[in-house]
């Protein structure tokens, strides 16, 4: 297989790990995706096991970029804290582990910033310029920041704390469903939620994903706000994505450079 203008992305969850060669000109799966259930315990070396199963069912080319997505903060590749997987990981340096372990270059960002990333290069925020602001409404608020193409990485809006609590023990879906409210009475809080991330950071687009973004009818509609508020596109395709999109570009970064 030729490498020009593919990327392989590597989703790490708590439940399963997933990966797809993509298709950098369209942002698309170049294959299927093969998903293989994350080990348990997750500690590194069952996870890079687990990840060198998965590339072993694709025909990469050894300088095929490739992305991992962690669920959580990543600095220079290394993870700072995790909450999802094993907490030996904290203070691994990603891209040095794998190597070692699969004699391949890798490149780590975080879940959320993989998918904003993806959203902004292919997806609702595709030529929209300025600050992009991308949240993921699930078990928590993810988020990235998009700068003219240029990510801001591991910023945790999710954490802001709003009226005294963490905003995503208030606004996250878990929340809605947990505690039965119907969309007008979660709309509230998101309004609430959203309105001081606008404060704050004056966005020119809010990207809104998570699972439940494809019910985006029943409250986003709901919403006043200054910024245009939109669905995401790419859904649960974007961590791949992103994460195969952003390993391609640091190559080329790192090639420039030399």
């Amino acid at each position: 297989m030729s490498s020009a203008n593919l990327a392989f992305g590597i989703d790490i969850g708590g439940s399963g790990i997933k990966g797809a060669i993509v298709d950098l000109d369209t942002g698309s799966f170049a294959t299927d995706r093969v998903r293989i259930p994350t080990p348990h315990p997750s500690t590194p070396d069952a996870v890079a096991q687990t990840c060198k199963a998965l590339i072993e069912q694709f025909d990469l080319p050894q300088e095929m970029p490739i992305g991992i997505t962690f669920p959580a903060p990543v600095v220079r590749n290394t993870v700072i804290f995790i909450a999802n997987l094993d907490p030996s990981w904290a203070g691994v340096d990603v891209a040095d582990f794998m190597w070692s372990k699969l004699g391949r270059k890798v490149y780590a960002v975080n879940d959320a910033d993989a998918a904003g990333y993806a959203e902004v290069v292919y997806g609702a925020a595709k030529d929209v310029p300025g600050t992009i602001i991308v949240t993921t409404l699930g078990t928590g608020i993810g988020s990235a920041i998009i700068f003219d193409g240029n990510l801001l990485p591991n910023t945790e809006l999710g954490h802001l704390e709003i009226d005294g609590k963490d905003a995503e023990s208030r606004a996250s879906s878990a929340q809605k469903e947990r505690r039965n409210w119907s969309y007008k009475q979660w709309a509230k809080r998101l309004q609430r939620y959203y309105s001081h991330v606008e404060m704050l950071f004056s966005p020119d687009l809010f990207v809104v994903g998570g699972g439940i973004s494809r019910k985006h009818k029943k409250f986003l509609p709901l919403l006043e706000l200054k910024t245009p508020i939109v669905p995401a596109k790419l859904r649960n395709t974007a961590g791949i994505v992103g994460a195969a999109a952003l390993a391609a570009a640091e190559l080329t970064e790192e090639s420039h450079d030399s």
